[in-house]
This record gives structure tokens, C-alpha cells and sequence, in this order.
């Protein structure tokens, strides 16, 4: 009787060893949730935004189309951090503190003033910049091949873009002796821009009247003050001033004076004509690298800075009778992808 007992406990362990044994995973297996999907990595990213208007968004929203094309979106596997300074100094350094504090696989910088906060504070996790006009000038990085360091990013603009739109407005507009610039001279990117424009315009004998403004609320007033002083309307991709294109462009409008912008945001909204590209393809550019970053070990180092290379002229012909503006067929035929690139 004894000896029958001992079998029958004997057989019982080994059949609930067996038993527990099948049921771990194999090594090197993830483990998985009740749902039965295997456990992803969730990996926290933060975003400095400057602030709110067309393009930056636009740029946003082509960060996170391209993480989560990358596998990386809320909730699953990204925890996001989104920060916006509002055009605000003050917001800006203090989301900078914060985000230097905190604890975060990578952290991107949208525009030029976010950007020069992050890389002055955040040393070691990695940081990804967009909507940078010359990463250069504004010290972001030392070298565009090689970053070095902890930051790499897109830049948003080609000298070129600037200069093929100089050369648009002497070909086109053969009346337009005074170009008129509304500019906060206090942002890099836009002094930048506005030299190559300057220097463009001037091959062309054209001149570049400025009127100065410190913030968005004194754009209008500055569009106004160019009125009767100038032939055309210019605005670089300049923060403050692209938050208040609305009012350039009704005060362009009202006095049928053209007006040429920097980016597509811009001209859909309602400039007539730029040479530039999506800011959305802008921002998914970036957010590749991202991917790049989190799930494949790069390091921002050995990433190069890009630029956008698919430049295009791109015309609002449905805005062009409010500024007294006929849309010619020489003026279509520099445009490579009509279809794309000419709003009805």
C-alpha cells in the first residue's frame, strides 16, 4: 500500500513539472500580455514646439505619421511629451529646464528658438531638430556632415529656394523695383534669409525695403507702414512674422500689392507664390531619423543634416486676382508638378 502511494505521488510531480515547464516561454521569447500580443518597449519622447502656426504643425504632424509608420505610437509604444512655448521666451527656457531634467529616450526640437534652448541644455539624450533655417548660424551644430555631440536634425531651407524665387519675381513682375520685407531681426533664420534675398534682388536691380517688428501683434501695422514704399511683399520663414501672415495678406489684397512668401503653408493659406516643398514631408524626414534612433541604435552624431532637395514653384492662381495678379503660361511652365503645385 505504501509503495502504490509513492508511485502515484512520484507520477504526480513529474506530470506538474512537465506541465510547468510547457508552459514558460522559450528563451529569448518576450513575454506577452493577457491580449496575447508580445510586450513592446513604449519609449518617451518629448517635443519643444516654438509655436503654433501652419508649417510648424504641419512639420509636427510629419514626425509622428513617420514614427508611427516606424512602430511608435500612442499608446502602446510612445509616451509623448508635447510642449508648446507659444511664441513666448520666458515658456521657452522653462520648458527647456524641464525637459532637461527629465528622463526621455529623445527629445525634438520644432524651430529655431526651441532648438537653441535644447541642444544649450540637454547634453546626453539624444536631439533631433526641425523647421531650422541654418543650423550653423545658430550653433547648433559645428559641422552639417558630421554633428558630433548629441543633436542632429533637418534644416528647412535651400539657399537655392530663395534665390529661384528672386529670380521668379525679376522674371514675372518686370514692374516691381521695391521689394518690402517684414522681418524680426531678432530670430538668425530670418536674417539669414533675408542677406540671400537681399543679395539675390540686387543682381536683379531690385531693392529690399525692411520694416522691423519685435513680435506678431506689430506685423500688421509693418505691412501697412510699407504701403505705397514698395511693389511686393516678402516674408522670410520667420516665426512671428508667418503667425501673423493673415494680416499681410488682407493688407496685400486691399492694396493689390503681390505677395510672395517662404513656405507652401503660406501660399495655400493665401501669398501667391513661393519655391519650397511640404512641411509635412519636412517633419517626416525627421521623425525617420527618430526611428532611426530609438529602434536601430544610430546615434545623432553620424546623421547628417538635410535639406530639403525637391524644390518646386509653387503658385496660388486662385488668390492671384486679388492681387490684380494674371497667372501667365510662362509662370505655369516653371512649375515641375502643376498638378501638385498650382492651387485652384
Amino acid at each position: 500500500m505504501k509503495k502504490k502511494m509513492w508511485l502515484s505521488l512520484t507520477l504526480s510531480a513529474l506530470l506538474l513539472t512537465a506541465a510547468g515547464c510547457g508552459s514558460k516561454p522559450d528563451a529569448g521569447t518576450p513575454s506577452t500580455g493577457s491580449g496575447g500580443d508580445t510586450e513592446k518597449k513604449q519609449f518617451k519622447i518629448a517635443i519643444s514646439q516654438y509655436v503654433e502656426h501652419p508649417s510648424l504643425d504641419a512639420t509636427r504632424e510629419g514626425i509622428m505619421a513617420a514614427l508611427k509608420d516606424g512602430g511608435i505610437s500612442e499608446p502602446d509604444t510612445l509616451k509623448l511629451d508635447y510642449n508648446n512655448a507659444q511664441n513666448d521666451s520666458t515658456n521657452n527656457l522653462s520648458i527647456g529646464q524641464k525637459l532637461k531634467d527629465s528622463k526621455n529616450d529623445l527629445i525634438i526640437a520644432i524651430a529655431t528658438p526651441s532648438a537653441q534652448v535644447i541642444t544649450d541644455k540637454v547634453k546626453e539624450t539624444p536631439v533631433l531638430f526641425a523647421a531650422v533655417t541654418d543650423p550653423l548660424d545658430a550653433k547648433l551644430v559645428s559641422d552639417l556632415e558630421k554633428p558630433g555631440g548629441n543633436v542632429s536634425g533637418a534644416s528647412d531651407t535651400n539657399p537655392d529656394a530663395t534665390k529661384q524665387l528672386m529670380k521668379f519675381i525679376s522674371t514675372h513682375f518686370s514692374n516691381v523695383k521695391k521689394v518690402g520685407l517684414i522681418i524680426n531681426e531678432g530670430e538668425p533664420n530670418a536674417v539669414v534669409m533675408s542677406k540671400t534675398a537681399e543679395e539675390a534682388l540686387k543682381e536683379h536691380g531690385i531693392e529690399l525695403v525692411k520694416a522691423a517688428v519685435t513680435n506678431t501683434s506689430e506685423v500688421k501695422q509693418a505691412a501697412e507702414s510699407l504701403v505705397g514704399k514698395v511693389d511686393a511683399f516678402y516674408i522670410t520663414l520667420d516665426n512671428n512674422v508667418v503667425s501673423g501672415a493673415d494680416t499681410i495678406i488682407q493688407t496685400a489684397k486691399a492694396n493689390k500689392i503681390p505677395f510672395f512668401a517662404s513656405d507652401r503653408d503660406t501660399v495655400e493659406k493665401g501669398a501667391f507664390a513661393t519655391v519650397g516643398f511640404k512641411y509635412y514631408d519636412h517633419g517626416y524626414q525627421v521623425g525617420q531619423m527618430a526611428v532611426e534612433i530609438l529602434k536601430n541604435g544610430k546615434k545623432p552624431a553620424d546623421m547628417k543634416i538635410t535639406i530639403p532637395d525637391k524644390l518646386d514653384l509653387i503658385l496660388n492662381a486662385k488668390a492671384a486676382a486679388d492681387y490684380g495678379i494674371e497667372v501667365t503660361d510662362a509662370m505655369k511652365q516653371e512649375v515641375k508638378d502643376p498638378d501638385n503645385n498650382i492651387i485652384q
